[in-house]
């Protein structure tokens, strides 16, 4: 019955779910500057009566609602930073902030939760159990939110944990999982190259250090090709290439970045060894010198077998989740990975998309957009999980 009286109630409140979700997008901040966001999160607890913990890890807030039975502790999670995009959509809600956009469903993923804890906290006399609703900063930019808000206690007590993100690829309706890596580790490197330059017409005398990074770029590509386990995924991606300063002059530095994508830790540490390897021989060669920095970033998504069982079988009590489908693991990252580091859990994929264009602009671009439906079915199926968990 308590289930029931849940979806009725978000149901109810799906108004105000769009209401406050219009309300952030028009109102952005981005990774570690999110003051004015925590404090409207925080404020909407408060007016409900919840207890609700402020600045968690930095920047997060953490809501807690208890229920009038014994029973176990269920944490959900939602971000609610931007990113540094201009928008390029005419929607009446859109961007006030200049260069700044929620382009990647975080408005939504907040305005979900707040309204899922509004139903949970108003049916609390029937529930067991306690709910901790994880509001959480700077998923977008590494070191991200989630590590220090777990530092900071969020987590403590609590036995299982789901998440979800909007996904606008996905047809509204759909829900998507995977038991084990989701998400890869989202990591990124940097080579400096220092040459010798000189005036064009007498490459002799130089060691050109823009000629040296075009033949690295190539080499690199022998990283996934040669030296990884075809049966095991990575991606290495140049993503920037700087060097030279005139036509008619050889370039004395060149400094090139990227990202590396795997699910392995073995895979992962591998690779970044052979990227250092085949600098180290790019730049012997050509009688060049450099600087390589790996810098880690967040971990896999890895879901527990389980849970995600479970998730999956919530999922299918929701009406409006048409299909619940498993998917192939996504080469994106995403700092859930910690929690699920910590406890037990499931982290899925809400389709989105606002059949606006075909296919649906993609996340982290300027006329990204979800379809708000997507939001009240990924409500229904954190409750049902969160109220289902329960029992025995």
């Amino acid at each position: 019955m308590a289930l029931e009286d849940l979806h009725k109630k978000l149901n109810e409140f799906y108004p105000e779910m769009v209401e406050i979700r219009r309300y952030l997008h028009q109102h952005p901040e981005l990774s570690f500057k999110e003051v004015e966001t925590a404090r409207y999160i925080a404020d909407f607890y408060k007016n409900l009566g919840v207890d609700v913990r402020e600045h968690v890890g930095g920047g997060g807030v953490i809501a807690r609602v208890k229920g009038a039975k014994p029973g176990k502790t269920i944490a959900l999670r939602a971000d609610f930073d931007a990113l540094p995009i201009q928008e390029e959509n005419e929607a009446p809600y859109q961007s006030l902030v200049p260069g700044v956009m929620h382009a990647c469903g975080h408005d939504g993923h907040t305005a979900t939760l707040l309204i899922l804890a509004k139903a949970i906290h108003e049916l609390k006399d029937e529930l067991e159990g306690e709910y901790v609703f994880i509001h959480q900063h700077a998923e977008e930019f590494a070191p991200g939110g989630a590590k220090a808000m777990i530092e900071d206690g969020c987590l403590e007590g609590v036995d299982v944990i789901f998440g979800t993100h909007l996904w606008a690829p996905a047809p509204i309706g759909h829900i998507q999982y995977r038991k084990g890596p989701i998400m890869a580790a989202a990591d990124r490197f940097v080579v400096k190259i220092q040459g010798h330059g000189g005036h064009g017409a007498q490459p002799h005398v130089t060691k050109d250090a823009l000629v040296t990074g075009a033949q690295l770029v190539t080499n690199l590509q022998q990283v996934v090709s040669r030296r990884v386990n075809p049966v095991r995924s990575a991606v290495v991606t140049v993503g920037t290439f700087e060097s030279g300063d005139a036509f008619n002059v050889i370039a004395d530095t060149a400094t090139i970045s990227g990202t590396v994508r795997t699910f392995d830790e073995d895979v992962r540490n591998s690779v970044e060894k052979e990227i250092e390897r085949i600098v180290k021989g790019t730049c012997l060669a050509a009688d060049c010198t450099y600087e390589y920095e790996f810098f880690r970033g967040y971990p896999p998504v890895v879901n527990h077998d389980a849970e995600t069982e479970f998730l999956v079988a919530c999922a299918k009590q929701v009406e409006e989740a048409t299909a619940v489908e498993a998917v192939d693991p996504l080469m994106i990252g995403e700092d859930f990975a910690y929690y699920l580091q910590h406890v037990r859990g499931a982290f899925f994929l809400t389709g989105a998309d606002p059949g606006t264009a075909d296919p649906a602009f993609p996340h982290h671009h300027p006329r990204f957009d979800i379809n708000e439906k997507a939001m009240l079915i990924a409500a229904k199926t954190l409750g049902t999980a969160a109220l289902q968990y329960q029992q025995p």
